[in-house]
């Protein structure tokens, strides 16, 4: 099996990490090795750069927060990601860089230019093979988020910018925005909307449709 870098994108509260969990135990059940991480974080270096990025009580100025950002990603793609996937392994990552677009771009206003040339230097050119684009409300994602506990610093960031990260993850599943923008790889939009059963099944028809061999492996699993 070739390694492969799948990831989950979408605002606060889409449902990422259940999906992402559910689409492991299909792959697992399948017989394929795969991992799983987080953005930021992965990596001794990411967790506490996470701590800082996600602490209440931080105050950041926009350029800091995207380039600790770039910098866990760094980390994570250099000392783990890369020697996964070179041996075969399939990595489930929760937010990469297009986090960082709709975030500290299309939130925070960055300008993209900047934000697309620092980005390539973290990953190394590293392009996902599929990313997963839970299409939800900013609104009813902050609202679950509400449901889990305290907030972080960035769920905290407030309603209107959170609609601007929604409206710009709604660009990033437009086909001509994906062709002016060929290091975001394949995305693919699956509305999150529903119960968990429902939206795995979407997600495990997105994967099928887009990486065959993954799907094929997960059919004849479950045949």
């Amino acid at each position: 099996m070739t390694g492969r870098l799948i990831v989950f994108e979408g605002v606060e509260g889409a449902g990422k990490s259940t999906q992402l969990a559910r689409l492991r135990a299909r792959l697992e059940r399948a017989g394929v090795s795969c991992r799983t991480f987080r953005e930021p974080g992965g990596t001794p270096t990411g967790d506490r750069i996470r701590a800082i990025l996600l602490d209440p009580g931080a105050s950041l100025d926009a350029r800091t927060e995207a380039l600790l950002f770039m910098a866990s990603r760094a980390e994570l793609v250099s000392t783990v990601i890369q020697p996964l996937l070179a041996a075969g392994t399939v990595v489930l990552l929760d937010r990469f860089f297009l986090s960082t677009y709709a975030y500290q771009v299309g939130g925070r206003g960055l300008p993209e230019a900047d934000v697309v040339r620092a980005n390539h230097a973290a990953t190394g050119g590293l392009i996902p093979d599929l990313t997963v684009l839970l299409g939800f409300s900013a609104a009813a994602g902050l609202s679950r988020a509400q449901q889990r506990g305290p907030q972080d610093r960035m769920e905290q960031l407030g309603a209107d910018f959170h609609q601007r990260v929604e409206s710009a993850f709604s660009r990033f599943g437009r086909i001509d925005w994906q062709a002016s923008h060929p290091e975001a790889g394949p995305i693919v939009v699956v509305d999150a909307s529903g119960t968990a059963d429902e939206v795995e099944e979407r997600v495990s028809d997105a994967v099928t449709a887009r990486i065959p061999d993954l799907g094929h492996s997960m059919t004849r699993a479950v045949a």
